[in-house]
């Protein structure tokens, strides 16, 4: 899938934009919050023009996928995915041996596109989303070789 981006501050309107399709009110990033997080030392991230973006973070050997959004109407065509393996494969190459990310418990989609990418469940923070929801702590683990393991096309995707 063409027309991946490396996201840089012009594109905070654009994620933010993405976001707000993508998830509930009370868990939207603003604008700012978008140019905050894309200005912070070792933060990353990437956009797609038919309404996917991630932010991901890479400190020593470890990484966090911050957020990731894929609008509704662009769901269920594999943006899910092209955005998750471009997150893994630069913090490969950036360094980290791991990946972290929560997700919400009632998100089956998301859950089932990272079981199929190699994260394992690892942890669960309860009460983490702004309504209350708990969320499950996924990990991956990375290698330069192979920095997303098991994640082959065309498995579950996610929103």
């Amino acid at each position: 899938m063409s027309g991946l981006q490396t996201a840089v501050l012009a594109h905070a309107p654009a994620m933010a934009a993405i976001h707000r399709a993508a998830f509930p009110p009370a868990e939207v990033w603003s604008e700012d919050v978008m140019t905050l997080q894309l200005g912070l030392p070792g933060v990353y991230g990437r956009i797609h023009p038919d309404g996917g973006m991630v932010l991901a973070r890479v400190a020593a050997d470890e990484a966090d996928i911050l957020t990731i959004a894929v609008a509704p109407e662009a769901q269920r065509r594999g943006l899910g995915r092209v955005l998750l393996l471009a997150a893994l494969d630069e913090a490969a190459r950036r360094g980290a041996k791991s990946m972290f990310l929560e997700v919400s418990v009632t998100n089956d989609a998301a859950s089932a596109l990272y079981l199929s990418c190699g994260f394992t469940q690892v942890g669960r923070r309860r009460g983490y989303y702004a309504g209350g929801g708990d969320a499950l702590v996924m990990r991956a683990w990375l290698t330069a070789s192979h920095p997303s393991p098991g994640c082959p096309p065309g498995a579950a995707e996610a929103g």
